[in-house]
């Protein structure tokens, strides 16, 4: 993003009084405006440049502001930050609100535009927003993503990390799950008064596991079960993720079949109940067959085909 000198633009010191500004601003309004120069494309992004600086110039807090960005700028500048992931454009009733020039100029104005430069800054600040909520601090938030294994979706965790100079700790609870925001408050960037913090808002990304597959509270898994226990039924040990279980597979159980165990997947967020564990049946053939094994199956064939006649 490309910092914009507003005191060039209206061609003014920036020491200009308020009357020196105004003075400066109709004048090249009127040698812009789009009504002297139609179908003028560079004319009409001049005037837009124009209105955009008397904005910020002729409104002292912003004036202030901007004076006091134009000192930092290369701060912010070489840190790199991408200012555009913290403004959104949302005008559902109950959420945030940052505007473009429509909003400012009115509808006679409609398809007039400030630059990104302004939005990042100054969006949201205009008179024209009295009808809409509008909250600037959300400029100063920070959004940032934290990994984390089912094992700490599961157990709960503590996790330590550093944010510019300040070690930070939070607490993930079990149940915690994949798209969950966490929000710690007044700890997002200072605005330019040093009076204002943002918040920083922590979304959990769950990791893979190669065992586990996470179903909303639920876990699914696979446990291989041999052919004869899978014709007679038998007991075979799952492993879960706290501890290992002796399940029953019934008699004639066919490969793919699932095995609701109740209440023993994902603790469920900010209760004392869990999910249910899906155990799903694989089963293994017997491979490297010995010639008594073979002719007991071929005998086997036998029998069924002579009662299937």
């Amino acid at each position: 993003m490309t910092y914009k000198d507003y005191y060039t633009i209206l061609g003014v010191d920036k020491n200009a009084s308020e009357k020196d500004i105004k003075k400066a601003y109709r004048k090249l309004a009127a040698k812009y405006h789009p009504d002297k120069n139609p179908d003028d494309v560079a004319a009409e992004a001049k005037f837009k440049e124009i209105n955009e600086a008397n904005e910020v110039l002729s409104n002292p807090d912003k004036r202030e502001k901007y004076d006091t960005l134009g000192e930092n700028w290369q701060a912010y500048e070489h840190a790199g930050e991408d200012w555009k992931k913290y403004t959104q454009n949302q005008n559902k009733q109950g959420q945030y609100y940052y505007g473009n020039a429509s909003d400012f100029f009115g509808e006679q104005n409609k398809g007039s535009e400030f630059s990104s430069f302004f939005d990042m800054f100054f969006g949201g600040e205009s008179n024209a927003f009295t009808n809409q909520p509008h909250h600037n601090t959300k400029v100063l938030d920070i959004q940032a993503e934290l990994p984390i294994t089912l094992d700490e979706a599961y157990f709960g965790s503590k996790r330590t990390f550093q944010l510019d100079n300040e070690k930070m700790r939070i607490s993930i609870k079990p149940g915690a799950y994949d798209g969950q925001v966490l929000k710690i408050k007044g700890k997002g960037h200072l605005d330019f008064s040093k009076k204002h913090r943002g918040d920083l808002y922590i979304t959990l990304k769950q990791e893979h596991h190669p065992k586990f597959k996470r179903l909303e509270n639920n876990l699914e898994t696979e446990v291989s079960v041999d052919l004869y226990t899978a014709i007679l039924g038998g007991k075979v040990r799952v492993q879960t993720l706290n501890k290992a279980l002796n399940i029953n597979i019934p008699a004639g159980t066919e490969s793919g079949k699932l095995l609701r165990l109740k209440e023993k997947g994902m603790p469920i967020y900010n209760t004392q109940k869990h999910g249910d564990l899906l155990v799903k049946i694989k089963v293994e053939l017997p491979k490297n067959l010995n010639q008594e094994e073979t002719e007991l199956f071929k005998k086997l064939k036998n029998i069924r085909h002579k009662n299937a006649v």
